[in-house]
């Protein structure tokens, strides 16, 4: 990992996708800016964590659009060292160490080191245990969604896809686009996972990605751990809203309605696509890896 390098991309992408709150400049509020740009703000930091295509992205935009926020869509640094920390190849000092540093350098380059620090990246699934002892108080967002439509959905980009094993393409991550193991495969099924099918590789990854944030010891804190159903988000988009809004203690008025305003733009079409474009094979090879799971979540019946 080449923490230059690093942390130039960081930057740059940080730059690219943060929107910036447009507050009025005053005195005071620069004031406020110039110490808090010395000591961000770590406390309470919200997480939304969710299998990739589960509408992770969406539920982000949506939490940007509160002012109370300095939101940032997958942090390169972070994204990068999750799997160091998933492996224990850091110690636990040093992993603590590099994710305060990380985020509070992201805030200190907006100067809204005032505000709350929230982001998403669907890799942190994997260390909620570590974000939780790391940041005290932290709340965590988990978005589901049924893990047919996200494997169909997962299957349509390029980054688990076979064919792009030839493009040398690199994700900002730092894993080259194709079928290769990331992570959190399992160890002995490395070789399955780079030569089975695409379809499979992205059920696969839905199935782990959301066991790991189950599995882990927030889910047992209401006060730390909120679980969404996308599903519910499309059909009742400001009863799921009141809840979230509530549990991130967000009081404002206006704010609360740019948050409901923005959950009500999701798209309903997305809702049930597997059942058109799915072949009888592949919900076979799904429910041979995930059909427990789906299940247990309740999405065969």
């Amino acid at each position: 990992m080449n923490l230059i390098q690093t942390a130039r991309k960081t930057i740059s992408e940080d730059r690219k996708y943060y929107r910036r709150k447009g507050r009025s400049q005053t005195v005071k509020s620069t004031v406020k800016s110039l110490v808090h740009w010395l000591n961000p703000n770590l406390k309470n930091p919200v997480f939304i964590v969710g299998s990739p295509r589960s509408g992770t992205t969406f539920l982000g935009r949506c939490l940007e659009t509160l002012p109370e926020f300095s939101y940032h869509f997958e942090p390169v640094a972070t994204k990068a060292a999750a799997k160091h920390v998933y492996k224990g190849e850091w110690s636990a000092g040093k992993a603590r160490f590099f994710y305060q540093q990380a985020y509070a350098s992201l805030m200190r380059l907006h100067f809204d080191g005032d505000l709350r620090f929230a982001e998403k990246t669907p890799r942190n699934c994997f260390l909620v245990d570590f974000l939780a002892d790391t940041f005290p108080g932290a709340r965590f967002i988990h978005i589901i969604r049924d893990g047919r439509d996200v494997a169909l959905s997962y299957s349509k980009k390029p980054w688990l896809q076979a064919a792009q094993a030839p493009s040398q393409k690199i994700e900002p991550g730092g894993y080259p686009y194709g079928p290769f193991a990331r992570f959190w495969v399992e160890a002995e099924r490395v070789q399955e996972f780079e030569t089975t099918s695409d379809i499979h590789r992205c059920i696969w990854a839905w199935r782990r990605f959301t066991e790991a944030v189950l599995m882990g010891g927030v889910q047992s804190s209401q006060e730390s751990y909120l679980e969404l159903r996308y599903e519910d988000l499309v059909s009742s988009p400001r009863l799921s809203s009141e809840r979230l809004l509530d549990f991130l203690n967000i009081e404002n008025v206006r704010s609360r309605l740019q948050f409901k305003t923005a959950t009500a733009s999701a798209n309903p079409q997305l809702i049930g696509q597997w059942r058109n474009e799915l072949t009888a094979d592949q919900l076979s090879q799904i429910e041979s890896e995930a059909g427990e799971l789906l299940n247990q979540l309740g999405y065969v019946k």
